[in-house]
């Protein structure tokens, strides 16, 4: 079988490395006989509590700014309800300011039959664009040319000025339009100066805070970290102190005695027992030379019985080899019987062999043969 390597998403292998890691640090927690407590970890409640607050001052933190964020839109938005109703207002009075000045009622042909004005102002209409349903002036009626001619000069004038009037009112709309938009783009421009400066300040408070946790976190550890080299070096140094004035390395004699009562000696210690006195030194060599002497009765002792065992050794090998001999002679003439056995049966085999070429094979004479020549053999 061929071993396929499958791609593995980095983002799961960052995690079984983070949470391998959250474990070996568990396991390491948990068997560390140093740091492992019984009953409540008072160190680790409190920097629950340390890490809560932490928590909940940036969630007001976070809060407070959400709420200022708000508070700006709100602004904005009944800013622009009001600019919008500012729009609206000027739009409907230039509206008005057009019907009342370009779509009068008086100005009208009907006039006279609408509004029923008595005497009121037609303006004249050129006889060529007048049609034969909507005649007006008659031939041989050419009266009051003069009159009408200055009517129409003082209408033209009018106009004029109307029109004047009306390009100075539209300028200073435009010009107020856009006064208005420069300033709703300066408003704008200032609300996102605004809505940055407090996303930096925002984004500021956050790494401040972070920066702080971090270093809070940076000095606990350190502190821990220091606290569990002191208490590292305090129980050293009481090893070795304890090491040094202990009955073993001091060799105090008084620790290997001890002392049992009933006017029995006192019983010795041997995982304490560091020398003797010169009384249990002389007891030693005295009970030395008695043992030597013994073992040198026990050597010449030993040698007399050496002796007198190799002697009968030496008998047993005469014995051994003249049983040897002996031996050897019975298996010389058993082999020798043996051989003549063997010639006998193959001269017994060659016989039969020459039977068997003499005669035509057959299942029961040859059968018969057999056993007489097995009858005879035995």
């Amino acid at each position: 079988m061929y071993k396929v390597d499958v791609p593995v998403d980095p983002a799961i292998e960052k995690g079984l490395v983070r949470r391998r890691s959250a474990e070996t640090a568990r396991k390491a927690r948990i068997f560390d006989t140093r740091q492992r407590v019984m009953g409540i970890d008072l160190d680790a409640l409190n920097q629950q509590v340390k890490e809560k607050k932490h928590q909940q001052s940036m969630e007001l933190q976070r809060d407070k700014a959400f709420d200022k964020l708000r508070m700006y839109h709100d602004e904005a938005l009944l800013q622009q309800d009001i600019d919008e109703r500012e729009k609206r207002a000027v739009l409907h009075n230039d509206l008005t300011q057009h019907w009342a000045t370009r779509q009068r009622v008086e100005d009208s042909r009907d006039a006279d039959l609408k509004c029923d004005l008595k005497g009121a102002y037609h303006i004249p209409i050129p006889a060529e664009e007048l049609g034969p349903a909507s005649m007006h002036i008659f031939q041989e009626e050419n009266i009051r040319v003069e009159e009408r001619r200055r009517e129409q000069m003082k209408k033209t004038e009018r106009d004029l000025r109307t029109q004047k009037e009306d390009n100075e009112r539209r300028h200073m709309r435009d010009k107020h339009i856009e006064t208005v938009m420069c300033k709703e783009l300066e408003h704008q421009d200032f609300r996102g100066v605004q809505l940055h400066a407090l996303e930096e300040e925002f984004k500021k408070a956050s790494r401040i805070a972070l920066d702080n946790y971090n270093e809070a976190l940076a000095v606990e550890r350190t502190e821990k970290l220091n606290e569990q080299r002191r208490r590292e070096d305090r129980e050293n140094f009481e090893e070795k102190r304890h090491t040094l004035t202990c009955d073993m390395m001091t060799e105090r004699a008084e620790a290997a005695e001890l002392n049992v009562g009933g006017g029995r000696p006192p019983r010795v210690l041997v995982d304490k027992w560091k020398g003797m006195n010169p009384e249990q030194i002389n007891t030693i060599h005295k009970e030395r030379e008695e043992q030597r002497l013994q073992r040198q009765r026990q050597r010449d002792a030993d040698k007399v019985q050496d002796a007198a065992w190799d002697l009968h050794q030496l008998k047993l090998s005469r014995q051994a080899e003249e049983q040897e001999r002996r031996e050897a002679e019975l298996r010389r003439e058993k082999k020798i019987q043996t051989d003549r056995y063997n010639m006998h049966l193959a001269r017994e085999q060659q016989a039969y062999r020459e039977y068997l070429n003499k005669k035509v094979y057959t299942n029961k004479p040859t059968k018969d043969y057999f056993y007489q020549f097995n009858t005879s053999s035995r």
